[in-house]
C-alpha cells in the first residue's frame, strides 16, 4: 500500500478562496516554504522506497499540489474526483495524466472529493459522505472499484475530508479520532475487526491523521508527539514533518499523495 504515488507541485500554492474552516484568503502560505515543505515531503516518500509519479501544477489552480482529490483508483480503473466548483480546473491535467498512463476513467456524476474521502484499507473502502462527497457516490465506487464500501460521516466541517479523522495504517490497523465522526459511523468502525489506534482531537485538528503509511513507514506532520509515540512502539518507523505552510489550505501529507497502487479485488488473498 502506498508504494506509488502521484503527486504535483506546491509552486502555485496559495489561498484565493474559503472551502474548509482552516483557509483564509488574509492569511497567505510563504511560498519558498511551503515549496520546501512540500520537497521534504517527497523525499520522506523516496527514502522510504516509494515510486513518485509527478503531474505538474497550473497556475490556475492555486490548490493543486493536493492530489489526494483528483480520482481514487484501485488497478487500472480512476474514478475522478468531482470537488467544489473553485477546484473543478483542476480535474482536466489529472484527467489527462490518468489517460496517458492508460487508466480506465470513470466520471463521478455526484460530488466526490476522490481519495480524501475514499481510504482504500485491504479489500474495504472506508467511504465518507454528506460534507464533499454525495452519498450516491458510495454504491459507483462499489461497483466500478469491487471494493467493499463502508459507509461513514465525519461530525462537522472541521473534519470537511475522512483522511483527517481516519488514518489507514495497514491493512488491519486504522488510527482514527473518535470526536471527528457520528455516533454511527463510531459504531461501523469498531464493529469492523480492524485493530483501532485511538487519536486525541487536539493532534487530529493539526493532521495528524492525514498520513501515509506503507505499513513499515508512516510519513506524518509533526505536531503529534502521542501518535507518533504509539505508532513506534509499534515497531513502525514514523518521519515527523513540518506542514505549517501546507495547513493554511487546509492539508496535510496524506492530501498531497494520490495512492496509485492500490490492486484488484482479484489480487488479494
Amino acid at each position: 500500500m502506498n508504494s506509488e504515488l502521484l503527486v504535483s507541485d506546491a509552486s502555485h500554492f496559495r489561498v484565493d478562496y474559503q472551502i474548509n474552516p482552516y483557509m483564509d484568503p488574509t492569511v497567505q502560505p510563504d511560498t519558498e516554504a511551503a515549496l520546501a515543505e512540500h520537497q521534504a515531503i517527497v523525499a520522506a516518500h523516496l527514502a522510504a522506497g516509494r515510486k513518485i509519479q509527478y503531474v505538474p501544477s497550473a497556475p490556475e489552480c492555486p490548490d493543486m499540489v493536493f492530489t489526494a482529490n483528483a480520482a481514487v483508483i484501485r488497478g487500472e480503473v480512476a474514478v475522478l474526483g468531482n470537488p467544489p466548483r473553485e477546484r473543478k480546473t483542476e480535474i482536466p491535467y489529472f484527467r489527462a495524466w490518468l489517460e496517458d498512463h492508460r487508466y480506465e476513467i470513470v466520471e463521478a456524476p455526484y460530488a466526490f472529493s476522490g481519495q480524501g474521502d475514499a481510504l482504500a484499507c485491504g479489500d474495504l473502502l472506508l467511504a465518507a459522505y454528506g460534507q464533499r462527497t454525495d452519498g450516491r457516490m458510495l454504491p459507483l465506487l462499489a461497483d466500478e472499484l469491487g471494493y467493499e464500501v463502508v459507509p461513514l460521516r465525519t461530525a462537522g466541517e472541521r473534519w470537511y475530508d475522512l483522511d483527517l479523522a481516519v488514518g489507514v495504517i495497514s491493512p488491519d490497523t486504522l488510527a482514527y479520532c473518535p470526536e471527528a465522526l457520528d455516533a454511527p459511523s463510531l459504531r461501523t468502525l469498531r464493529g469492523l475487526g480492524l485493530e483501532l489506534i485511538r487519536v486525541a482531537p487536539e493532534e487530529a485538528a493539526r493532521f495528524a491523521l492525514n498520513l501515509v503509511s506503507d505499513g513499515a513507514t508512516v510519513t506524518m506532520t509533526q505536531g503529534a508527539p502521542r501518535l507518533a509515540a504509539e505508532l513506534r512502539e509499534r515497531g513502525l518507523e514514523v518521519v515527523e514533518l513540518d506542514t505549517t505552510e501546507l495547513a493554511k489550505g487546509g492539508g496535510g501529507i496524506r492530501c498531497t499523495a494520490l495512492a496509485l497502487d492500490n490492486p484488484p479485488a482479484a489480487l488479494w488473498p
